[in-house]
């Protein structure tokens, strides 16, 4: 069979995905196995795989996929999140633009004909994504948290935190978003750096020609003001207690109050109090009940509280009245100033702090066994130094969590109200009816309504673990059982609190058992400026237009070689790139094994050093590799996996094995290297798991069922340290004496003779021969005398020298060699100086000192070499 020129990925992607699917090797079934459990991070309905997605996605895969050639029953569970505000958002949008029909108005049943019909459309182009990138999911069991199971779980877990009194309704300061029309929880607001101006308003005081000043960034909501607040121990208002200001523009009366939550250093020291529209302000109105004037409509609109402006937005009013109180000489100053503004994570506005009835989650009694669970080690966190006591801060300071949405889009509240507003909480219509009853009374005429609002889709999403497994709908069935808890989550770092610590929490109340044994977090895709990706900046590439330039084995492998756990990735398509070539590398290894003919061996025929080297060096890796999964270090095994490939087996095995052009090669060196290579693709299936599959199916036949998604991985076999160490001693002399050829300008199929100045002639008895061939070398010797008419250098503690029939130009040789002792000289310079500095010695670690001296050392052996060399030209 004739191999092509290089890995044809777009056909061969498919063929081998195709063929998994087909033998079912990613279904999995309970059985006497023990269970590795991936459950995926379900990506929003609404999206596309971005380079955060991708990551993630890979590392899941490789995860699962080593899990799988381990011995492990390996599960990974897909799914996707109805997500609630960036659907709905969606929806709306598509029903606006495509239809012309506004939200307000279809009934709910109507809407959600249509959100189901857009998810349908939509949502599985997330899936063929994953599936293109090579993921091997049990599709089987793919989940979506509307999913009619799920619902009633979501239900349930409600209904039952209701009834246990971790879960309440009540008027609340919360944080909502204007575009969205709907509460959000504070893990959702997101806090960012902004120049912002600060205006100096005079309020008239009531009765008199005194003005007072205040300072503000948001002269819209002056309306709102219920007081002007003073410290009570700054002497410059003391003349102010009882008396009252005017609003500007409103011309209504509010009363000066002193409080010492007010900092009298700060600004003019004296603070308008807006409880509508402050977090800060709302708790002073409280403690000194103050009227709570609410001057926004939920789009953020002025309302006809405001009096002025109404209809306007709010930052379209803001010009204007800045602009009114200019001409009216209110204000008297504005400035820049740095500040945070609090804006949406889903859609990017700028959150308005509101007063609004919604419901909570108690969160106190939930945190406290989710946060033993992590410090006590029984969920480790990777990379754990640098999140461990983030996660110990938020739950150790957590806050209640508002669990509405104004939305139709997700699981709808289960609460029954009666027309005077009197509710009980219940699963369904009649269960509510039946509890009504027992709780107030006889309906009579009364009808039940539900509550109109939703649940926060991470209310949801927190079950995830549980209920893809049915745990909270068919509690203790026999697939949960055995799936749960899962093995590893694999996340961002930044939904820590919004789903980590929730899953957790969730998993002890439900089942009280954590939902995973670790958690690797990834860290953030950023360009390779180190800007976060995204579509405004256009630097976040197209996922299936690089798998069908390069591959998808390409693209997974150039995410994953520099994304060490938790630590942001700077991506550059070069990776990619330099993912490609590994495959075509990989490839040509294969095109050279397969071309060798082969002789019979003879049993006494002693073993080539070559195979005895590569033996061990297999060994001493997949053992490495063994150790760098147990700590997660993922991109770091592939490194080490990539180097033993590339360097070991390519550039140096299979040289020191290829017979002489159109000679054979021993049957018994040609078959270990078959063997080798199987184990190579074996050790890097999980990274690069298309190519790999190919690779080792072209090696050799295959019996039915031979491949190598399920192949176990066996013991690595034993490691000889003074093999090692030979063949690192023929790696240093190939290259040295290949150096000195080049510098020598002799050309490559110029003979030359070796002689080696050692006291250890014994460590080059089984490395002479490929010496020789490496370095194009009649003969190996060993010598006691200086050689003449030859170049010469030192190679760890030998001295080589270099003849030849050839003659060199000496004039050039010499050049060269004034050149390595010019660089020497200065080496060791910098080298003594270091030595020589007191302080570094005394400070630095003994075996720094001791690699700084082994470096003086090898500088000056090599300079007396040059030195000779130069004597002999």
């Amino acid at each position: 069979m004739e191999l092509s020129k290089n890995y044809q990925h777009a056909s061969l992607d498919d063929k081998w995905y195709k063929h998994w699917m087909d033998k079912q090797y990613f279904r999995s079934v309970p059985d006497e196995r023990q269970p590795y459990t991936i459950v995926i991070p379900p990506p929003n309905v609404t999206g596309i795989l971005h380079m955060g997605h991708t990551l993630n996605e890979t590392i899941q895969d490789i995860l699962i996929r080593r899990a799988r050639m381990t011995g492990f029953n390996a599960c990974w569970v897909p799914g996707s999140d109805h997500a609630s505000i960036a659907t709905e958002a969606k929806v709306v949008d598509m029903l606006k633009r495509e239809k012309g029909i506004e939200k307000s108005q279809l009934t709910r049943e109507e809407f959600l004909k249509h959100a189901y019909e857009w998810k349908d459309k939509y949502g599985g182009i997330i899936y063929s994504q994953i599936a293109k990138l090579g993921c091997s999911c049990d599709w089987d069991r793919v989940t979506f948290t509307m999913d009619d199971h799920y619902y009633k779980a979501v239900i349930k877990v409600f209904v039952d935190l209701y009834n246990k009194g971790l879960i309440y309704r009540g008027a609340r300061m919360i944080n909502w978003d204007p575009v969205a029309k709907t509460a959000l929880s504070d893990e959702e607001v997101e806090y960012r750096e902004v120049t912002g101006k600060l205006f100096h308003l005079q309020y008239n005081i009531e009765g008199s020609d005194e003005k007072i000043t205040i300072a503000t960034g948001r002269p819209e909501t002056i309306m709102g003001d219920s007081a002007i607040c003073v410290n009570p121990n700054d002497e410059r208002y003391q003349h102010l207690k009882g008396k009252y200001a005017v609003v500007p523009l409103i011309n209504r009366r509010i009363p000066i109050i002193f409080d010492e939550y007010v900092d009298k250093e700060f600004g003019t020291g004296a603070l308008k109090v807006t409880p509508a529209h402050d977090l800060n302000d709302y708790n002073l109105g409280l403690k000194h009940h103050l009227e709570v004037i609410d001057t926004l409509h939920e789009d953020g609109t002025l309302n006809a509280n405001a009096q002025i402006y109404v209809g306007e937005d709010r930052f379209a009013a803001r010009k204007k009245i800045v602009a009114e109180l200019k001409e009216k000489g209110i204000l008297v100053k504005e400035e820049e100033y740095a500040t945070k503004t609090a804006q949406s994570q889903r859609t990017n506005a700028v959150v308005e702090p509101r007063i609004s009835t919604q419901w909570f989650v108690k969160m106190a009694d939930l945190a406290k066994p989710a946060l033993d669970a992590v410090v006590n080690g029984d969920v480790k966190i990777h990379p754990g130094d640098r999140f461990l006591a983030t996660y110990r801060y938020w739950m150790e300071n957590v806050k209640d969590w508002c669990i509405s949405r104004q939305l139709w889009w997700g699981q709808q509240i289960p609460a029954w109200y009666d027309a005077n507003g009197k509710f009980v909480v219940a699963a369904t219509l009649a269960e509510a009816e039946q509890l009504y009853i027992e709780t107030h009374g006889p309906l009579g005429d009364t009808k039940l309504t539900q509550d109109e609002d939703c649940l926060d889709t991470w209310f949801s999403s927190w079950l995830w673990p549980m209920e893809v497994f049915n745990g909270i709908s068919q509690p203790g069935n026999a697939e949960a059982k055995y799936y749960y808890p899962t093995s590893v989550l694999v996340t961002g770092q930044d939904i820590i609190f919004f789903w980590v610590a929730r899953m957790i929490m969730a998993g002890m109340e439900y089942e009280q058992e954590i939902p995973f044994q670790d958690v690797y977090f990834t860290g953030m895709v950023r360009d390779s400026q180190g800007r976060k990706m995204s579509k405004q900046l256009g630097n976040s590439p197209d996922l299936l237009e690089m798998i069908g330039h390069y591959g998808a084995d390409a693209v997974r492998f150039g995410v994953m070689i520099t994304a060490p756990a938790g630590n942001d990735l700077l991506f550059d398509m070069a990776t990619v790139e330099q993912g490609q070539k590994f495959t075509n590398k990989i490839w040509n290894a294969l095109k050279l094994v397969k071309m060798w003919n082969t002789t019979p061996s003879t049993s006494e025929a002693p073993t080539h050093f070559a195979v005895k080297w590569f033996e061990s060096r297999l060994a001493q890796v997949q053992q490495e590799v063994i150790d760098l999964f147990k700590d997660f270090k993922l991109s770091e095994a592939l490194k080490t996996i990539y180097s033993l490939i590339w360097d070991d087996f390519c550039n140096w095995y299979l040289e020191w094995i290829k017979p002489g052009y159109e000679q054979p090669i021993d049957a018994n060196v040609h078959s270990k290297t078959i063997e080798f290579f199987e184990q190579l693709m074996q050790l890097l299936h999980p990274f690069m798991p298309h190519a790999t599959e190919e690779v080792y199916h072209l090696l050799r036949e295959r019996a039915a069922g031979d491949d190598l998604i399920v192949k176990q991985f066996a013991t690595p076999g034993a490691i000889n340290a003074a093999v090692l160490a030979e063949a690192e001693l023929a790696k240093e002399v190939i290259t040295g004496l290949r150096d000195l050829r080049n510098k020598s300008q002799y050309k490559p199929k110029d003979v030359i003779e070796v002689f080696i100045e050692t006291q250890q002639q014994g460590a080059y008895a089984d490395i002479q021969e490929i010496l020789a061939k490496q370095v194009n070398a009649t003969s190996i010797s060993f010598t006691n005398d200086v050689v003449e008419k030859s170049i010469a250098c030192v190679i760890g503690k030998d001295k080589f020298y270099v003849k030849s029939e050839i003659e060199i130009d000496p004039a050039a040789q010499k050049e060269s060699l004034l050149k390595d002792l010019a660089y020497l000289q200065g080496f060791l310079v910098s080298v003594d100086k270091k030595l020589s500095n007191e302080k570094f010695v005394a400070n630095a670690k003994p075996e720094v000192v001791e690699v700084e001296r082994k470096k003086r050392e090898d500088a000056e052996v090599k300079i007396k070499a040059i030195e000779e060399s130069l004597k002999l030209l």
